[in-house]
């Protein structure tokens, strides 16, 4: 036994843990605590967070050795950091101790450079939207800050962190964008019930075989396919030339499985999938603004991935929002969010204080001993103080309630009746109602340590598409019943510059298309943007 934890000891110290950290037994047994992942009240959200934990910590701990000794052996000396769920990073001693930060790290890498644009373009209130090939995310930031949340279930169709859809998937507590999650995205499978009614996704025809319209065997028609035969898609120049679209035999898929099955037209089979799609993905829009108690009328929705521009002013449509906003380089701007995060650490205790019993004093000191807890971590990390701002939050419930939220907590001494009111302002915002008359409870305090870091060049340059010619190539694509078969002009994204576009116009990038539909204007921002008014 002696011999054994001797190894645990030396695994443990190899990749910067501890006993309470990680313990490491073997090369195949890998040990979290819950009570040092998530050293908060509620069992079973703690029991569930460790349970990710312990799942996922073993791939994540060998992909990171894996990593970061390839990097040393090709000659990269610059520090490694881990984007985390929250929109921070971290090292990779951290992320190995705590993998469940990590698991919905890549959608939080496109808000994160979502809310460094409207910060920019001086939107203070936008939703974001992320559709890739088999998911589609949103997010909420207000004032030109990403929402966040602690409460968040993975694997249950759909991801999100709404309380009034709960029980679908496996609860992790820890700090998150407040992102929803649902599966619809270009491969998304299309189906037709027993009763006639057609679904788009959460099945999806993945890289392989892939949707028909990539002729690599492919044989159940996708979203991607409705949208190579409504013409929205360059068939001979996506991805530059990479990727040739065979549109004859999305359209026979099409016609086979959907529309002979409705008797339909198979445009109109295409634009009616494409509907089912839209109807699917403002689900996600929803959860993060109609369930939290905000108007999407009162945000821009800022659309990316390789299909979000594509479906942006249907989705916008749908909800009634004005603007579209299409920031530069769409399909791969999750990975310029890499470029704008920060590293971050957030640290919790609860703090159990009944209504009318919080003591001002008690909660300075325990903000006081968490933040020397921030210090020390952050100094084993190598990080010098004097780069790193700590930020107070605490969560607060009316009494009697069975959950918190968080509200952020004013520099200098603790204000219990600041506080308080804060509170209510956020509850009368998240439900429609607050009161400064009913007794509230104080359940746990927070710091997040966000280490500062130069601000990068404000305008992305943008990935054109050659074959696009300022509306010298046209595209005959199908708008629906209404407007019908049209010719669309292609224009590059430089072409909008000083100018506004009436829709319809198609902008052909390498790594995504943009679709202005008629009624739509589009004019190209200081920033590189493509801000679209929606009919």
């Amino acid at each position: 036994m002696s011999e054994q934890l001797a190894r645990a000891v030396r695994v443990g110290t190899d990749i910067g843990g501890t006993f309470t950290d990680l313990i490491a037994v073997g090369d195949d047994v890998y040990l979290t605590c819950s009570a040092d992942i998530l050293p908060e009240i509620r069992e079973y959200e703690r029991t569930s967070t460790a349970v990710v934990n312990a799942y996922v910590g073993p791939a994540v701990s060998h992909y990171m050795r894996s990593l970061t000794t390839k990097l040393v052996a090709a000659g990269i000396t610059a520090p490694l950091e881990i984007m985390q769920s929250a929109g921070g990073t971290m090292s990779p001693a951290a992320a190995m101790r705590r993998p469940a930060y990590l698991v919905e790290s890549g959608p939080a890498a496109g808000v994160i450079a979502c809310a460094h644009l409207a910060r920019l373009t001086n939107r203070p209130n936008v939703i974001s939207f992320d559709m890739g090939g088999t998911t589609a995310k949103a997010a909420m930031l207000e004032n030109g800050e990403p929402v966040r949340t602690t409460e968040y279930e993975i694997g249950g169709g759909i991801n999100l962190s709404s309380r009034l859809v709960k029980g679908g998937g496996y609860a992790i507590k820890l700090p998150f964008i407040d992102v929803s999650e649902i599966g619809a995205g270009g491969g998304s499978l299309v189906g037709i019930d027993e009763f006639g009614g057609a679904s788009v996704g959460p099945q999806s025809a993945g890289a392989a075989p892939g949707p028909v319209c990539y002729g690599r065997g492919g044989v159940q028609p996708t979203l991607a396919d409705a949208l190579a035969v409504l013409g929205y898609l360059n068939a001979k120049q996506l991805a530059g030339g990479a990727v040739v679209l065979d549109v004859g035999a999305a359209r026979d898929a099409l016609r086979d499985s959907v529309a002979d099955r409705l008797e339909l037209p198979v445009l109109e089979a295409a634009h009616g999938v494409l509907m089912v799609a839209v109807a699917t993905m403002t689900r996600a829009v929803k959860a993060v603004s109609t369930y939290r108690g905000r108007d999407p009328r009162d945000f821009a929705l800022c659309a990316f991935g390789g299909n979000g521009p594509v479906v942006a002013v249907e989705i916008a449509r749908a909800l009634s929002m004005r603007h579209v906003l299409v920031p530069p380089a769409p399909g791969v701007f999750s990975a310029v969010g890499l470029l704008f995060s920060q590293t971050e650490q957030e640290f919790v205790r609860t703090l159990l204080f009944r209504a009318g019993e919080i003591e001002e004093r008690a909660v300075e000191a325990a903000y006081d001993s968490l933040a020397d807890e921030a210090w020390a971590s952050l100094a084993e990390e190598g990080i010098a103080p004097e780069v790193v701002t700590l930020a107070r939050l605490a969560d607060l419930r009316y009494a009697g309630q069975a959950y918190e939220l968080t509200v952020r907590v004013a520099d200098g001494a603790v204000d219990v009746a600041r506080l308080t009111a804060d509170f209510v302002d956020e509850h009368e915002r998240t439900y429609g109602h607050g009161s400064m008359d009913d007794p509230v409870d104080l359940v746990s305090i927070r710091i997040v340590a966000r280490v500062d870091r130069p601000t990068l060049s404000s305008r992305l340059a943008p990935s054109e598409d050659p074959s696009a010619e300022n509306g010298a190539e046209t595209r005959r694509a199908y708008f629906g019943p209404a407007v019908g078969l049209v010719d669309v002009p292609v224009v590059a994204r430089a072409a909008l510059d000083g100018t506004e576009a009436e829709g319809p116009v198609f902008v052909d990038e390498y790594d995504s298309t943009t679709v202005i539909p008629p009624g739509c204007r589009a004019t190209l921002d200081a920033f590189g943007s493509i801000n679209i008014d929606v009919d």
